[in-house]
């Protein structure tokens, strides 16, 4: 005799069971979990243990047909490796975390066509607003921004037309600053040394240039540029090679502090001293650079900063508010040290 079907062990709880068993109406129960604010502590107490006691999990796409709100937004990152997009994420969380909002995040690799890929992708969750790095993207991204109607917010860059809602400072100031710090340290053969070649690092070599330029000893064989990933051993061979090519170079921009620390240990085992014979300068202030051995001269960049305003403007957007502000320039800090 055949057996009968078993009966499904459970089904998925319900808003209106958890309702049921705390004896509550449907709508208490979705402010609790929403707006928690406009429910008394003692009932949301009372539906957060229904909740657990049910292992009810609320239906993201039925709120979003109510509501017509999400409460999701999608954050698009170069790199999830790198600590400088660490630190940004940590300020957009600290943001968006207490008014509930969900991010997805998506890792481009600092590709165009992948980050287009991934912003198709996320535009099913229907987010309620966006957060992009950088300011260029490509034609087909721009197209897409333009006819979806949803608030974007810019991070890292500065548009100066100010045509589009961005937090940032200015990257070519920065690298004139830092190159200027150099020049008045008395350093003349001054090599610059870029990798990934994003938009920031050619801003940090346009202020390079400009320094130089305005001082009237730019050399544009004393720049090294590759699309190569960054990283302390592509700094010890970068500058290995570039002493061999141009022995004298006295000073290096290093387009960030990973780069640095490569050409502070190929200096430290070849015995070239630092600062005496060779100046080294990074980019960022990551955590390493107060430690190195020499400490490294940099440029402090308030990455925590930047995502926690760049979330707070798309706030202001997402409530149908105007910021004050379009364009906010958070600077940046020179951070001279030992190695200059």
């Amino acid at each position: 005799m055949p057996r009968k079907p078993k009966e499904r062990a459970s089904r998925a709880a319900t808003l209106h069971d958890v309702a049921a068993q705390v004896g509550v109406s449907a709508i208490t129960v979705s402010r609790a979990l929403n707006t928690p604010e406009r429910v008394s502590e003692a009932v949301r107490e009372r539906i957060l243990a229904a909740v657990d006691a049910l292992g009810y999990v609320p239906n993201r796409s039925a709120r979003t047909l109510v509501s017509s709100r999400s409460q999701t937004v999608v954050v698009l990152i170069p790199s999830l490796s790198n600590t400088v997009f660490i630190d940004t994420l940590a300020g957009i969380n600290d943001v968006l975390d207490p008014h509930h909002y969900q991010i997805l995040i998506g890792n481009t690799g600092y590709d165009d066509a992948r980050e287009e890929r991934l912003l198709r992708t996320y535009l099913s969750h229907a987010p309620d607003g966006i957060l992009l790095t950088g300011l260029r993207q490509s034609d087909g991204m721009r197209t897409w921004l333009d006819k979806l109607h949803i608030p974007v917010v810019h991070m890292m860059g500065l548009d100066p037309q100010a045509q589009r809602y961005c937090v940032g400072f200015s990257q070519q100031a920065a690298g004139a600053a830092l190159t200027q710090h150099l020049l008045q340290r008395g350093y003349r053969n001054v090599a610059f040394f870029g990798a990934r070649l994003d938009e920031r690092v050619m801003q940090r070599a346009a202020g390079y240039r400009q320094a130089l330029q305005e001082a009237g000893i730019y050399r544009e064989d004393l720049e090294w540029l590759t699309p190569e990933h960054s990283g302390i051993g592509l700094g010890a061979s970068m500058i290995a090679k570039a002493l061999q090519q141009r022995p004298e170079i006295d000073a290096v921009f290093c387009c960030n502090d990973d780069l640095a620390l490569g050409v502070l240990t190929y200096c430290q085992r070849n015995g070239i001293a630092v600062p005496q014979r060779l100046a080294v300068a990074g980019f960022n202030d990551l955590d390493g650079a107060a430690w190195a051995t020499p400490t490294l001269t940099t440029i402090r960049t308030p990455r925590y900063d930047i995502g926690h305003a760049a979330a707070s403007m798309l706030l202001d957007l997402m409530s149908g508010n105007t910021p004050a502000e379009p364009m906010q320039d958070l600077s940046f800090t020179l951070q001279a040290r030992e190695s200059t």
